[in-house]
C-alpha cells in the first residue's frame, strides 16, 4: 500500500475552476455551480484506495453535518481508468450510492483538475472560503488503515469550524497520506 503525502498547495490560493462530469447526477457541473456560501470542500478520492475506504463513512458524515451550515462538498476522482477500471465513472456512480454520498462525485478524465490543484494522493482535502481562497489543505485526521487511531475527522472539522466562527486556523496543517493518484 503506497503512502504518498499531499503536496500542500499554498494557503490563499484561488480555487482553480473546472467543469466536470458528475457521476451522481449524470450532468456536467462547474465549480461556480457547486460552491458553498460559507465554504467549499474539495476532496480527491477514488473507489479502490484503502485509505479512502478507511474514511468513507466519516467523509459522508462530515458532509451531511456541514452542508446544513452553508458548506458544499465536492469529490473528484482523477485516476487512470484504463489501468484502474474499478475507478471508472460507472463504478463511481455505484460507489457513491453504496457510500450514501450526499455530494457530487466528479470524474476528471483528463487529470487537468488534479494537476491544477497539485493533488497527489487519495484522499486529499482542500477547504476554500466563501471567496474560494484556500484556508486548509491536508489530512482528515491522524487515522490510517491499521494504525489503531479512530477516524474522527478532527482536522477537517476544526478547519470548517474555524470558518464558521470566523477564526484563524492556527493549528498546524498536516499532509494527508494515501495512495498516489494513478496518472496516465
Amino acid at each position: 500500500m503506497a503512502r504518498t503525502p499531499s503536496n500542500m498547495l499554498p494557503l490563499e490560493t484561488q480555487a482553480p475552476s473546472f467543469n466536470l462530469f458528475d457521476t451522481v447526477s449524470g450532468n456536467n457541473v462547474s465549480l461556480d455551480q457547486l460552491k458553498g456560501n460559507q465554504a467549499t470542500v474539495i476532496m480527491f478520492i477514488c473507489n479502490h484506495c484503502p485509505f479512502v475506504i478507511h474514511v468513507n463513512q466519516e467523509i459522508a458524515s462530515i458532509a451531511n453535518s456541514y452542508t446544513k451550515k452553508g458548506m458544499s462538498f465536492i469529490a473528484i476522482s482523477s485516476n487512470d481508468i484504463i489501468n484502474y477500471p474499478q475507478d471508472s465513472p460507472e463504478n463511481m456512480t455505484i460507489h457513491a450510492k453504496n457510500e450514501a454520498y450526499s455530494f457530487p462525485y466528479l470524474y476528471d478524465e483528463t487529470q487537468e483538475v488534479a494537476k491544477a490543484y497539485d493533488a497527489a494522493c487519495t484522499p486529499d482535502f482542500y477547504v476554500f472560503d466563501a471567496n474560494l481562497k484556500l484556508t486548509y489543505r491536508g489530512q482528515l485526521d491522524d487515522s490510517r488503515p491499521g494504525n489503531g487511531i479512530p477516524v474522527t475527522g478532527k482536522d477537517l472539522r476544526h478547519a470548517l469550524d474555524c470558518l464558521i466562527e470566523n477564526k484563524d486556523n492556527i493549528t498546524p496543517q498536516k499532509p494527508s497520506i494515501g495512495c498516489n493518484i494513478k496518472w496516465k
